[in-house]
């Protein structure tokens, strides 16, 4: 079973690029963020007609979240629980059924920028919240993966000038700490564990010639409880895809799991 997730920055925007990864790569599972369509609108029948069953769960002109599966999907659920205020569309999860059932959390973690700020407090709640419900969701014992865009570079080696960074809310130890928080309740991070080296990036802005430097940071993660990760047979970023016609600013990260 090959499960990745991709910040799309637009899905009608990106739909020639999006389609043509869908093309090339063929994932079971696509995992997508930021596609910026209320549900009724997003262009589900491009997907369809390639035979995936589309989930989503969309928000008018920013945020949303969006599962593609060709395997079939079980107990799909929308938004995080903990705050019944929040309206943003920032997590979707389902059952995908293999050889192997594997719960999928797909997420769009708040940025929280300006920080310190209000946007930086939802960000640091969400998180608080995201771990409460790993917490829950690990009592499950079943294989669990949550993929998607945290917002958070972990490390200095996941950014190609980490000084840059250093007041930025992607980057500033609150956010470092609670994602280590949340690795810490029994999760995997499928990248890391394969591949320790730096210079490995998910991320490139459009201003600055930063593709073209590769000024990256790394922040798409795909984390797996235990039960995932002894399923786990490879790990990777498809960076090519930002080389590519009209490009999210971000690239695919993808794991196969014998499931």
């Amino acid at each position: 079973m090959k499960i990745a997730t991709f910040n799309i920055n637009g899905v009608k925007a990106r739909i020639e690029a999006l389609t043509a990864w869908l093309d090339a790569e063929a994932p079971d599972v696509a995992l997508l963020q930021e596609i910026k369509s209320v549900d009724e609108g997003f262009p589900r029948e491009i997907f369809e007609d390639r035979g995936y069953r589309v989930e989503t769960h969309g928000q008018k002109g920013f945020n949303g979240v969006a599962i593609l599966s060709r395997l079939p999907l079980e107990d799909v659920a929308r938004g995080l629980p903990g705050d019944d205020t929040d309206e943003q569309a920032r997590w979707i999860e389902a059952t995908v059924i293999g050889r192997t059932a594997v719960r999928l959390a797909c997420l769009y973690l708040p940025n929280g920028n300006p920080a310190p700020g209000p946007k930086f407090d939802y960000k640091l709640a969400w998180m608080a919240r995201m771990k409460a419900r790993v917490a829950q969701m690990l009592t499950s014992e079943m294989p669990l993966v949550f993929g998607g865009d945290y917002n958070v570079i972990p490390d200095p080696i996941d950014a190609a000038r980490p000084e840059a960074w250093v007041e930025d809310a992607l980057f500033r130890p609150e956010s470092r700490a609670a994602f280590r928080a949340i690795l810490n309740l029994g999760l995997t991070e499928a990248i890391r564990i394969r591949d320790p080296r730096p210079g490995i990036y998910t991320f490139w802005d459009y201003q600055g010639g930063a593709w073209q430097k590769n000024n990256g940071i790394r922040i798409d993660h795909m984390l797996l409880s235990a039960q995932a990760a002894d399923l786990m047979r490879g790990a990777g970023i498809d960076k090519a895809v930002r080389d590519g016609d009209k490009p999210s600013d971000h690239v695919p990260v993808w794991i196969e799991l014998d499931a």
